[in-house]
């Protein structure tokens, strides 16, 4: 009984797993022999019966054939014979089958001579047909008795792809013109990449025994069109899709190389293309890195590798965070390449350039130190922190401030003053206003703070940077993305523009790849990745400037209460006049704060304002959260109308404000999203717990800096996990600077300056008003 569906049969009381094959055959015996035990071949077909059925039904069992049929019977082993041949730009296969004397051409019909026509040949049809069928699946095509192909790739495939398979199946023969197709053995190229002997440039070789300049360069041209061979000038095919050539492939896709760039077998790129290259023993066993290159790549990669010596002055005070930001710009700057220093506010981006600065300055030849000066370009709101910082940190460096009206700028750019600077400060807005005065002047470094102000790579600032000309460049920004990638794209196209050249751009790279390229040429770190190394509060002092408009008005009422001052001492004495005098200093003070709080047709500005308003979007923009303290309700509530404007909805708290509404804001900002508190000095400097604030800004100087400390004590208390970072804003040339330096001389004696109208025993000395009012 068969069982076709169960490829099993049943027979004499035993069950038999059978194959498809044995199951067809089976059944179309059951078929013929169904009607008659017998069934008649006719002479002519016994040849094709036996050659076709004989070797199924030996499959089955026992055959038994008549004398006269099995002495016609042969069946010699199959020997695949496959001939190749080139000529006239044509490759033909011709194929044949080898039974002991009888030769088959399986493209010809009756193919066997007349002498073997009486034997009954049993071919091995398994084996043929898969040669054959091989063969029609090739590219390759019938023509007449042969596989033929005239087309260039076919060739190469069949060659190099279609040969390798049959020489599995049949033993092939080719002509010598088919041996000069094929290389006589494998090409293994050599690749070196080093960089020149300055080490501005990387140099990528590539040489192939045997070949010239040009063949050498349509080999690199087609490895990195991905191409499959190169057809050499001998006639040969040269594969190139192979592991051997896979290195340089690689380098190429990771320089983004094109065919425009293969010009020559030495490929000249920036050296900081260098960085692309894949990490040596990354399946890179064949690629040769020269000695230079691999120092060079440990060194960027590792800044901590070199050894910078800190300026004397600044080592006493640098952290170590700090000082190794110092010896990544040192790292880079050796090679002359640009960064961003990217630090998390408050952690010192200003003292890492300044001692990088003294550095550079130190290293400079005295015979050019005059001729390559540094400049700094900062908001207009920062140029005279950066000069106080310099003289805080850096006394003995010259620094030039590029500020006041044209004909001032003019007089200083063009002037000695210029060639004995050695750092030149400038606002963004005064550079495009002034870029054809440092047309002329080749800068030692530029640095970049606030470097959000060319985020946008089309914008004028941007192009007026871009046209300066500076060795060595470095942005600082405590957030060099803040809507999109463009924007660090936009300040590296400044700082660093062969870093992604026409080669590489960010839209054609993946944000991982992007990382990896920039991850040596920006250092960031936040305050929570160095808290080990701060202190719980670091106190800064912000100088801002008077605008026109308000230091017009602040030089008026100033020449006014010195000449009242002046006649007031001599006429009542100082005792007399204190009060009075002190009042006047308070209208000075808020002029620096905006003076409209007492002018009612003041229609100006403030340059104190605009540096709040600047201060609090790069606080928000790090995550931080503010308490502005003013002494001035009035100044609060214009700080309070700007923010609005810009979308800041901050809460306010003044001496206005019920007791149990205190309570429900301080707890509202402590634990709400709040970015911004509004309080009121004398209101909120005390009584308040508000460690939901990580920043204490102080909007204006008080008297008393006993009052000050209470105020900053608000956030800096028990409780609070986070660095709280203490901005003092100080009008530069103002009352308040002299107050601040008054101040500071008299720490010991915190009552000693104090608020007008207060009752304390410790006064104002008369030496002190003068000095003050400089009277």
């Amino acid at each position: 009984m068969l069982f076709p569906d169960y490829s099993t049969m049943i027979m004499n009381g035993k069950i038999y797993s059978i194959n498809s094959d044995v199951i067809s055959m089976i059944s179309l015996l059951r078929q013929q022999f169904a009607a008659s035990q017998n069934i008649e071949i006719a002479p002519e077909q016994i040849e094709a019966v036996v050659q076709q059925v004989l070797p199924a039904l030996r499959k089955l069992g026992k055959v038994s054939v008549e004398q006269a049929v099995s002495e016609r019977i042969v069946e010699p082993e199959l020997q695949a014979k496959l001939y190749l041949d080139y000529a006239d730009g044509t490759l033909t296969f011709r194929l044949e089958f080898h039974y002991e004397e009888i030769v088959i051409n399986p493209l010809e019909e009756n193919s066997v001579d007349e002498v073997h026509k009486e034997k009954i040949l049993i071919r091995n049809m398994q084996r043929e047909n898969k040669i054959v069928d091989i063969l029609d699946n090739s590219p390759l095509r019938r023509e007449r008795q042969h596989w033929v192909s005239v087309s260039e790739p076919v060739i190469y495939e069949a060659l190099y792809e279609l040969v390798p398979v049959l020489e599995e199946v049949a033993e092939l023969f080719v002509t010598p013109a088919v041996q000069r197709l094929v290389l006589e053995r494998k090409a293994y190229p050599k690749v070196k990449a080093e960089l020149s002997e300055g080490l501005d440039w990387l140099d990528i070789s590539f040489e192939l025994e045997g070949l010239n300049e040009e063949e050498t360069v349509r080999v690199m041209q087609a490895i990195v069109e991905k191409r499959k061979y190169v057809r050499l000038r001998s006639g040969a095919f040269l594969p190139i899709a192979v592991d051997s050539f896979s290195e340089f492939g690689t380098v190429a896709e990771r320089l983004n190389l094109r065919q425009k760039d293969l010009k020559h077998s030495v490929i000249r790129l920036p050296s900081v293309q260098a960085l692309q290259l894949p990490e040596r023993g990354h399946g890179f066993k064949d690629t040769k890195w020269g000695k230079s290159l691999r120092e060079f790549l440990d060194q960027l990669r590792e800044p901590d590798s070199l050894e910078f010596e800190l300026p004397a002055e600044l080592k006493p005070v640098l952290r170590d965070y700090q000082a190794r930001g110092f010896q990544w710009m040192k790292t880079l700057s050796k090679f002359r390449f640009g960064g961003i220093l990217a630090d998390d506010m408050g952690l010192g981006k200003t003292i890492q350039s300044i001692a990088y600065i003294c550095s550079e300055l130190a290293e400079m030849p005295l015979k050019v130190q005059g001729k390559t000066p540094v400049l700094i370009l900062c908001p207009a709101s920062l140029t005279y922190n950066w000069s106080h910082e310099f003289a805080r940190f850096a006394p003995a460096v010259n620094v030039l401030v590029a500020a006041g009206q044209k004909e001032e700028r003019s007089g200083l750019l063009e002037g000695k003053a210029v060639e004995e600077a050695d750092v030149i400060i400038t606002s963004y807005p005064l550079l495009r206003r002034d870029i054809d005065l440092y047309s002329g002047i080749t800068f030692h470094a530029l640095i970049l703070d606030e470097a959000q102000a060319i985020k946008n790579s089309a914008s004028q600032t941007a192009q007026a940077v871009k046209s300066l000309k500076a060795a060595r460049k470095f942005a600082l920004t405590g957030t060099p993305i803040e809507n999109s990638v463009d924007e660090l794209e936009a300040i590296f196209s400044t700082v660093f523009p062969a870093l992604f050249t026409g080669r590489l751009t960010f839209k054609e790279l993946p944000a991982g790849r992007i990382a990896s390229i920039v991850s040596p040429f920006i250092l960031r770190r936040l305050k929570k990745e160095v808290l080990e190394e701060l202190p719980d509060r670091i106190d800064t002092v912000q100088h801002t400037e008077l605008l026109d408009e308000q230091k017009q008005v602040y030089l008026a009422y100033l020449a006014r209460l010195r000449d009242d001052t002046e006649q007031d001492l001599l006429a009542d004495g100082f005792h007399k006049s204190r009060m009075k005098i002190l009042a006047g200093i308070t209208r000075l003070r808020q002029i620096c704060c905006h003076p409209s709080l007492f002018i009612e047709n003041y229609a100006g500005g403030s340059g104190k304002l605009e540096q709040l308003l600047e201060t609090v979007q790069e606080c928000r923009d790090s995550g931080r959260r503010m308490l502005v303290f003013s002494q001035f309700s009035s100044m609060l509530a214009l700080i309070r109308q700007r923010l609005e404007e810009a979308g800041v909805q901050p809460l306010y708290l003044d001496g206005s404000t019920p007791g149990k509404e205190r309570v429900e804001l301080c707890k509202l900002f402590n634990e709400g999203p709040g970015e911004v508190f509004l309080i009121s000095l004398k209101a909120g400097g005390t009584g308040l717990n508000l460690t939901g604030a990580d920043t204490v800004i102080l909007y204006d100087l008080w008297w008393n800096p006993a009052v000050e400390e209470q105020a900053i004590g608000r956030a800096h208390r028990m409780g609070q996990r986070n660095v709280v970072q203490v901005i003092r804003l100080i009008t530069e040339g103002s009352i308040e600077e002299k107050m601040l330096e008054l101040q500071q001389r008299k720490k010991g004696l915190i009552e000693e300056i104090i608020e007008a109208g207060e009752n304390k025993t410790t006064r104002l000395s008369e030496e002190d008003i003068r000095e003050l009012l400089r009277v």
